[in-house]
């Protein structure tokens, strides 16, 4: 790890080099994974003794993933495409579960942020703009890392909706592209196996 990032902890450090930048969303979910663990009472597990359920696909993952170990690959990590910063975290063997939610206004920015935002991601902005965007965020990255935990999540232990463990299914193979496919995954065509993509798309609107 380069001493960029030396002023922070050093779970921080690795969950960044995972990530590839430091950023707002990293580090709320650096301090909503730590909210959890503490909560729970518990480490970062060998396998798949926690299980996470993320409502948003943002940076904030990413620490999730590193630093509780859940992860697609091993089925422990479930994806809710709701929009929210909202973080489950189950412990199998406990039987809890809590949720950390993160309060409102924690991504807002002024116009003036706005707009230099819109241009570093379009590639516009200049070099002033861009010392400007990356100030800006590091101050709120600091922000974040020093406040109160209660000023960032509502966190509730919630009653635990304990999902199965991660399967391994047959495969089979598309009759049209000629790719293996997850069992429960093919469709049928024209009395053929086929994947998703294969599959013809049939709806009457709905």
């Amino acid at each position: 790890m380069t001493t960029e990032y030396a002023e922070y902890p050093q779970d921080l450090q690795e969950a960044i080099q995972f990530h590839g930048h430091i950023c707002p969303g990293l580090a709320i979910g650096y301090r909503a994974a730590k909210a959890a663990q503490a909560h729970l009472g518990v480490e970062r597990p060998k396998d798949e003794e926690l299980v996470a359920i993320v409502e948003s696909d943002g940076c904030g993952v990413d620490a999730i993933q590193f630093l509780l170990g859940c992860t697609l690959g091993k089925g422990n990590l479930i994806y809710r495409d709701y929009g929210k910063q909202v973080y489950i975290l189950i412990c199998r063997q406990k039987g809890r579960s809590v949720r950390v939610a993160a309060k409102p206004g924690h991504f807002r920015r002024t116009p003036e942020q706005e707009a230099i935002f819109q241009k570093v991601l379009n590639g516009q902005a200049t070099k002033d703009e861009e010392a400007a965007f990356r100030a800006f965020q590091k101050k709120r990255v600091d922000e974040l890392l020093a406040a109160e935990e209660s000023a960032l999540f509502n966190i509730e232990e919630i009653a635990p909706d304990v999902p199965s463990r991660a399967r391994i299914f047959k495969s089979v193979t598309c009759a049209f592209c000629g790719e293996d496919v997850m069992e429960p995954r093919a469709r049928m065509r024209d009395g053929k196996v086929a994947c998703i993509p294969c599959s013809e798309n049939y709806n009457r609107g709905w």
